[in-house]
């Protein structure tokens, strides 16, 4: 009997993926736990692993597609047991017979529409579908092509997808002299622009009929600078970009957003980076950043006001028991969110020691799912950007998120024995966006007076470790 391999589920808030990449295809022999499939969500990228041993038979998931946790993506067969392996006997084999007849692929049913082609591009670049009456495709890219050439042009169009025939149309590209890469042998985005990088000035593209493009050498018909540049061009959002976009709908959608900002004179935190950023480095080769310093104070203000490290579950508020702080980073394919479990108990030297490896594997793409899983807040450094004030859409399902803006040079009113005066300090805006089914102002206004009075308490010789 097949064994259903299904997308497994990887955190509260991820809904859905998008199959990347089979790293098997029907036919393989795969052992237990070895990779057969690479998957993306709004907040990993991971492989999927085999639940046994067997034979992959059918994919059910096109390379593109996007897929809700928990569903079916591919069946495989499994090992038969050792004591059935070693019947040999007549009636084993009649049945064997039987079974085989049985498994032959059946001719699709008269009121079909059509059948999906496994090797298109389906989901976040759109549905590919072929006529039930093409021939069957071959499992070579040459096959899969002569299926399609059998019917005539049309119906080879139809074997790609929307998005790489608008590309190959806009850049010249040949589809018809292309191996692809894809399963099945289809031809992807990705052999396109190869295939346009290898002809050089032909990436450019063509005209439309009945004129030449750029470089052609007539010139009365070459487009001009200004012509070029004026025109829009409609960029295809990577999978990524996709679910990070439906993730804040979400978020938006689901969730009032109130706002709040407050003003946090920090003028003692950067003495105290510059007194101690040698010493850690030296020490342990970590470099001494400011959001260890925030993370430290935002943590430890969590675990005392309670009520913002939770979140909305159907009419009710769930109070989380541990402290995991989420960190928003800019990734090589968009906003990623590494989690700092357990932030409340750790020093600000023993949090600049885990931010460093979390934040480098969210920046090459290379976050695992204990990275991304189990945060109930997040804290998002846009200062580092150079904003200086902002308001941040919260991670569904949580119920906040703080962004720690730039540090500026300010003039500050300071309070004297006799008279005040104005000095230079370092000032940093603190941004909070709350759940406003959750928190109300006052709640939300302790919390931000909390961390701004844990970082203005901060001084050159304030303990780290």
């Amino acid at each position: 009997m097949p064994h259903l391999i299904e997308l497994p589920h990887v955190g509260e808030s991820v809904t859905e993926a998008v199959i990347q990449k089979w790293l098997k295809k029907p036919g393989d022999r795969i052992e237990k736990y070895d990779a057969i499939v690479e998957v993306v969500t709004d907040k990993v990228t991971m492989e999927v692993p085999a639940p046994t041993s067997g034979t992959l038979t059918r994919i059910t998931a096109a390379e593109g597609q996007t897929v809700q946790m928990g569903s079916v993506i591919a069946e495989m067969e499994p090992d038969a047991p050792a004591q059935l392996v070693a019947v040999h006997d007549s009636q084993a084999a009649r049945a064997s017979g039987r079974a085989h007849e049985q498994a032959a692929p059946l001719p699709p049913a008269a009121d079909r529409i059509g059948q999906m082609v496994m090797g298109a591009n389906v989901g976040p670049t759109g549905g590919v579908f072929q006529d039930t009456s093409l021939p069957a495709r071959s499992e070579s890219a040459a096959g899969f092509r002569q299926a399609g050439a059998v019917q005539g042009q049309d119906a080879g169009l139809a074997l790609y997808s929307p998005v790489v025939l608008r590309l190959a149309a806009q850049i010249g590209i040949d589809l018809s002299e292309l191996e692809g890469t894809g399963l099945g042998g289809r031809v992807t985005k990705k052999d396109v622009l190869v295939a346009a990088q290898s002809v050089g000035g032909k990436s450019r593209g063509t005209s439309a009929p009945g004129t030449r493009g750029r470089g052609s050498g007539d010139a009365e018909t070459t487009a001009s600078p200004s012509s070029e540049a004026i025109e829009d061009r409609i960029i295809d959002p990577s999978p990524v970009r996709r679910m990070i976009a439906a993730h804040m709908v979400r978020s938006v959608t689901e969730i009032p957003h109130a706002w709040s900002a407050v003003e946090v004179d920090v003028t003692g935190m950067v003495e105290s980076r510059a007194a101690n950023r040698e010493k850690l480095r030296a020490a342990t080769g970590v470099e001494l950043t400011y959001l260890a310093f925030t993370l430290h104070a935002v943590a430890h203000s969590l675990r005392a006001n309670p009520l913002l490290n939770s979140s909305w579950e159907g009419g009710r508020v769930r109070l989380k028991g541990r402290v995991n702080v989420g960190i928003a980073v800019a990734g090589a394919e968009g906003l990623v969110v590494p989690v700092v479990h357990d932030a409340d108990r750790e020093t600000v030297a023993g949090l600049a020691k885990r931010l460093a490896p979390v934040i480098a594997r969210a920046r090459d793409g290379k976050l695992n799912l204990d990275d991304v899983q189990g945060g109930t807040f997040t804290l998002n450094n846009t200062g580092a950007l150079g904003s200086v004030i902002g308001g941040a859409i919260i991670n569904h399902p949580q119920a906040a998120i703080l962004t720690t803006e730039a540090i500026m040079k300010r003039p500050v009113v300071v309070a004297g024995p006799k008279h005040d005066a104005i000095a230079v300090h370092s000032v940093m805006n603190i941004c909070l966006s709350f759940d406003h089914r959750v928190i109300d102002g006052a709640e939300a206004a302790a919390f931000m007076q909390d961390v701004k009075k844990r970082l203005e308490a901060i001084h050159a010789d304030t303990p780290l470790g």
